[in-house]
């Protein structure tokens, strides 16, 4: 491992956080902090921690002795100052005298003694880090040193490696017990003659360093590491052998929705409501052999690499078969049963352990996290993108980790009473936050025309109801610059080509899975008295305002159908629909026939579980109501522009955020279908019932 310490960054941290008031030592951990972090070899996603033990002025402006240690919620790559809470050493230090500290009284004991009360709570590590005695305190899950504790006879491997240089630890829970534990295997490996322990490895769970500088420690934890490295190198004997895979194979679109259907969670099924989940794949070389190791069904079930990991992917993945193409009725099935089975194995393994916890906890949904699919690749499965990708990495990490340890021994985890305890840990489980799901979250949400106008304020109201959501727009710049702004997917889409519209809805189940809402919005204005106007200007409009709603529609019901979950169409469909302008039928007529393919929908599709609405919006400034179309329909109504904007019951000008928040209504209203909502400020020759 690449050790990327520099002297001059070093120094710019230390007088960038001058200014700000942090000394030296806080400093120096924070630009090592990050290098470590950094590095996805050592951590992922929140994953390590790091310290410092340091001075710092009390309320009455005293110097006092505080263990600046990483916060919960804070990630070691992007870490501040703020990050690494400043908390009064030695009444910590004190705690190491007792028998033993409930988690509850060990985290207010952390807390009371913060200097700032509302800084973010400590690590659960913090003590272990206040026992050693060592200024700079480094912990990874280094994947390396997994690889080679993770075995059966990791110890004796590790010892064998790193001899003297670090303390060895048996595998304890996190928190009191394991900091005291800690601290003694570090006294006996003084008292045993080692004159200077490095380190300590936490068999099965991670790496520490220690340093009477930031630069000590981090160089300390980069040498161990690439020791590790070297190690695996030259005990690597074996591959994993493959199976067979069928000659073809189904593709990931094909599969995805499939798999994202059946994962959701029926909550009221009647109702067409389920607790959605959003999926990330991943495949390259190390994966695929992995998935289709002809043993994956024992190394894959031997829990995850380090115990931290449990919380978010759970102790195993869900395995099944090689999808063939054209045979996805079969893989279905088949998917299924073994959902079910992994369902009643994780009911069965909660009912296994939890007597052994006098009955305390709360079983977890049973649902996998991690879906591995031979021939494939890998699915992760979380309530979001973000977090689905970040249970993908863990995946992948995983996968890494198994394999090393594979090819140069077999892997081994934790015992299953010790997944069953850090799994239904109280301060793991509050690592993941409490925070109340916003109402279009595990919704992925498809908007055509999104790059501007009323779909780019579409996919704004969405994304910030909690959807996940893809702009779709024959302009693909367009359609990056809001992706960037809702964190969604862009995707380059002509609704008027077949191929374009097949394409984009290959592209959003790639990407999150499947799909649950889509807004029909793309659309242009043709003019010309009915009497008059040409063939093709007609031909081209109806392509446009009513076939490429069709292809869209169509391909989106497709996705559902497969998931099985349901889902909504929406179209805007214009007031043209209903109250026709002059000189406007070749923009109107088209429109009309949207509104009655939105009802068609809407019967034809009721017993899928999909509804259909429409959204019959007037005078919208975008990039069909232009400021030249604006002159010119308000020449031929005989009336100002402004007049004209505002020419409603209400005399309010209707702005795009107002067909977006009628869009995210109907998206909510789990019972209604067939409806058209009015956005026009009052048109009366436009309004139903």
């Amino acid at each position: 491992m690449q050790n990327k310490w520099s002297d001059a960054e070093a120094s710019e941290y230390v007088s960038r956080y001058a200014g700000q008031g942090v000394n030296e030592d806080l400093a120096l951990r924070v630009y090592t902090s990050r290098l470590l972090g950094r590095e996805p070899d050592l951590v992922l996603h929140g994953g390590g921690n790091t310290s410092v033990k340091t001075e710092a002025p009390d309320i009455m402006g005293e110097p006092t002795q505080v263990l600046c240690v990483k916060g919960s919620g804070w990630d070691m790559g992007d870490i501040e100052p703020a990050g690494l809470p400043a908390v009064r050493l030695e009444p910590l230090r004190k705690l190491i005298a007792l028998d033993a500290l409930s988690d509850e009284d060990m985290v207010n004991a952390q807390r009371t003694n913060l200097l700032d009360a509302a800084a973010p709570n400590p690590s659960v590590e913090t003590l272990l880090h206040a026992f050693l005695p060592h200024k700079f305190v480094d912990h990874t899950h280094s994947n390396a040193m997994l690889a080679l504790s993770d075995q059966p006879n990791g110890d004796e491997i590790c010892r064998e490696l790193f001899g003297d240089r670090v303390a060895y630890v048996p595998y304890k829970m996190p928190g009191f017990a394991l900091a005291k534990s800690g601290r003694e295997c570090f006294d006996a490996a003084i008292a045993g003659g080692q004159n200077e322990v490095e380190g300590m490895v936490l068999l099965k769970h991670g790496l520490f360093s220690f340093g009477s500088t930031a630069k000590e420690a981090y160089d300390r934890m980069i040498d161990l590491v690439t020791l590790a490295e070297e190690r695996i190198e030259s005990l690597r004997t074996k591959t994993i052998t493959q199976v067979i895979k069928p000659p073809a194979m189904a593709s990931v679109a094909d599969v995805a929705p499939i798999l994202r259907g059946l994962v959701a969670e029926p909550v009221s099924a009647e109702n067409g409501v389920f607790k959605r989940m959003v999926l990330e794949f991943r495949a390259d070389e190390r994966i695929l052999t992995y998935v289709n190791g002809s043993e994956v069904n024992r190394y894959s079930q031997q829990g995850t690499a380090t115990p931290d990991h449990v919380i978010r992917i759970k102790q195993k993945p869900l395995i099944l078969t090689a999808p063939e193409a054209g045979k996805l009725d079969v893989w279905r099935s088949e998917t299924e049963k073994r959902l079910a089975d992994y369902i009643s194995e994780y009911e069965a393994y909660f009912a296994r352990n939890n007597p052994l916890f006098d009955n305390s906890k709360k079983q977890l949904d049973p649902y996998p996290r991690i879906v591995l699919v031979p021939g494939l690749g890998l699915f992760g499965v979380a309530a979001s993108a973000k977090d689905a990708r970040v249970t993908t990495d863990l995946g992948e990490v995983n996968v890494m980790v198994i394999s090393e340890a594979e090819e140069t021994g077999a892997f081994e985890g934790i015992e299953e009473r010790d997944v069953f305890e850090i799994e239904h840990w109280s301060l793991e489980q509050a690592k993941l936050g409490k925070a109340a799901e916003k109402p279009m979250q595990r919704h992925v949400v498809a908007v055509t025309g999104g790059g501007s106008g009323i779909g780019a304020a579409t996919a704004r109201a969405f994304a910030a109801e909690g959807a996940e959501v893809a702009v779709l727009d024959r302009d693909l710049e367009a359609a990056k610059k809001v992706a960037s702004e809702v964190k969604g997917l862009a995707v380059a889409c002509d609704v008027t080509e077949d191929a374009s519209v097949a394409a984009a809805f290959t592209q959003v189940c790639e990407r999150y899975g499947g799909v649950d809402v889509v807004v029909s919005n793309a659309g242009a204005a043709w003019q010309g008295k009915i009497g008059e106007v040409d063939a093709a200007t007609l031909r081209d409009s109806f392509e446009l305002n009513f076939w490429g709603h069709q292809r869209v529609a169509q391909a989106a019901v497709k996705v559902m159908r497969t998931q099985g979950t349901g889902g909504c169409l929406l179209f805007n469909t214009s007031k043209q629909a209903i109250n026709p302008g002059k000189d406007f039928g070749p923009y109107g007529l088209p429109k009309a026939a949207t509104l009655f393919l939105m009802k068609q929908y809407a019967l034809d599709h009721a017993a899928d579980g999909i509804r259909a609405n429409a959204v019959n919006a007037d005078r919208i400034r975008s990039g069909l109501v232009t400021d030249e179309m604006i002159a010119a329909r308000s020449k031929a109504r005989g009336v100002s522009e402004q007049a004209y904007m505002s020419g409603n019951l209400l005399g309010r000008e209707v702005v795009a955020d107002d067909v977006a928040s009628a869009f995210v209504h109907l998206a909510k209203a789990p019972k209604t279908t067939a409806a058209v909502l009015t956005v026009d400020g009052g048109n009366i020759e436009a309004s139903l019932r």
